[in-house]
């Protein structure tokens, strides 16, 4: 990992447009990790030291509530930054992030932070982009939780792990790493009792295909309805 070959960020969006000479000097100045699956890769209000990129696997967004309860912010995929604390102006972590799946990671230090949106403009407007489009999300996640039904913030969150991680097998398309319903509670502000009463329905009505932690999307265009619907 330490001799990564810079053409295999090419295709990530938090390096699009930068030039073969920008994409060495990014990984010359990087380290490599690996995390298990259910490792901290940091913790919420820790120094934030690093910033990193995910070379492959999934990561867990997670924060906790003052009464000790625990929300799930988001999923980071393959390709995506985190840890970006320097771009919102923070020297801590806003959350934990915790390893979905067994993990690869880039790290770059924080201290080479001014250096390196200096050097490559385009990394800098492409991390803001992402900061953007996550605070677009955190926005849209709030009005969900307000305005919303149970089934429908469930279905909402099923779609969109499908969207974000979907792989397509025969039998339809799967959440492409471990996700319980749990988490899934976790995701949406409800129970766990809730979540499966509602998965359980969609499995026997064949609209998904649901195991102990794998999910298959069979008739995406179900819940989609279920998603959409309005009083």
């Amino acid at each position: 990992m330490n001799r990564l070959d810079a053409s295999l960020l090419v295709d990530l969006p938090p390096f699009a447009g930068m030039s073969r000479d920008s994409l060495e000097d990014m990984v010359s100045r990087a380290a490599s990790l690996r995390h298990a699956k259910d490792s901290y890769i940091f913790r919420e209000g820790e120094e934030a030291h690093s910033f990193f990129l995910l070379l492959d696997g999934y990561v867990r967004v997670v924060k906790i509530t003052p009464d000790g309860e625990q929300v799930i912010v988001r999923y980071i995929a393959t390709g995506e930054l985190l840890g970006i604390a320097m771009a919102i102006g923070r020297t801590t972590y806003p959350a934990n992030a915790v390893a979905a799946a067994d993990c690869v990671l880039l790290s770059w230090p924080s201290s080479s932070w001014a250096t390196i949106v200096a050097a490559h403009p385009g990394f800098a407007t492409n991390t803001y982009a992402t900061v953007g489009s996550r605070l677009i999300g955190t926005q849209d996640r709030v009005v969900e939780l307000a305005t919303e039904r149970v089934e429908q913030r469930v279905a909402n969150a099923v779609l969109n792990l499908a969207r974000q991680t979907g792989r397509k097998t025969d039998e339809g398309i799967l959440i492409d790493f471990p996700i319980s319903r749990q988490d899934i509670s976790e995701m949406t502000g409800t129970t766990l009792h809730t979540v499966s009463r509602l998965l359980s329905g969609w499995d026997s009505k064949g609209w998904i295909k649901g195991g102990r932690q794998k999910i298959t999307l069979v008739e995406g265009h179900k819940l989609m309805t279920v998603a959409s619907a309005r009083d």
